[in-house]
């Protein structure tokens, strides 16, 4: 499997998501540079890292979602392949309609960078088989822009699809129902703010973030390579 690491300005979080699915999961990553001229239909799944793309001037992820390149992420999206944006890639995929909701600043204002303890929501997307449901993971947070938003109507949607994916144990920011990590309603594209390339080795502090992208891997497989 070949996974595209989608880089802009501002990024910080790339390499640590090239290592996760490049050095740990074993799998094959590129770096992709949000102007080269690159088709991502050579890639079978989209990483969107976390950082602070574009200085996180105007909203957090908004001008980042109108790059030329997300379009192609949003072409790839509609064939299936898995996108995963973390942290400020979740931003992205909301400001870029690929996902519903808003991230707002924090409640307090402040920005956070702690462990976290989640709780899993839904193991049955491409991202999260490997969990129980109901599982307790801890990955790291880092955030200023956190707090995930929607109206009464588009979580009634969120919950009735089961697109809730991951919660926190104890709400960190001030997100609605204390969501984490939400996928499409197709269930191939998963936004969510804590940071599981940051949690796949023991001297990390955690390994609970590896099995998201075993999880990849393993319904990759069973999707194009049995076939």
């Amino acid at each position: 499997m070949k996974f595209a690491v989608i880089v802009f300005p501002g990024s910080n979080c790339d390499r640590d998501m090239h290592y996760a699915v490049k050095d740990v999961l074993g799998a094959e990553a590129e770096f992709v540079w949000y102007e080269d001229e690159c088709d991502l239909e050579k890639y079978d799944g989209i990483l969107i890292p976390g950082g602070f793309s574009y200085g996180d001037y105007l909203r957090s992820g908004a001008i980042a979602a109108t790059a030329e390149i997300m379009e192609q992420v949003k072409e790839q999206a509609e064939k299936g392949k898995p996108v995963l944006g973390v942290c400020n890639g979740f931003q992205i995929l909301t400001e870029a309609g690929l996902l519903p909701g808003a991230l707002m600043r924090n409640k307090d204002l402040s920005f956070i960078c702690r462990n976290q303890r989640l709780v899993v929501e839904n193991n049955e997307t491409m991202f999260t088989s490997q969990y129980g449901k109901g599982q307790i993971v801890q990955f790291p947070i880092a955030h200023g822009e956190g707090n995930y938003f929607c109206d009464e109507d588009t979580l009634a949607e969120l919950k009735r699809n089961n697109q809730i994916v991951f919660t926190y144990e104890s709400n960190p920011n001030g997100s609605v129902e204390n969501i984490a990590g939400i996928v499409n309603k197709e269930g191939n594209v998963l936004g969510m703010m804590p940071h599981p390339e940051r949690a796949v080795d023991k001297w990390l502090g955690s390994e609970d973030g590896i099995r998201l992208f075993q999880s990849i891997l393993e319904n990759w497989r069973k999707t194009y390579v049995a076939n």
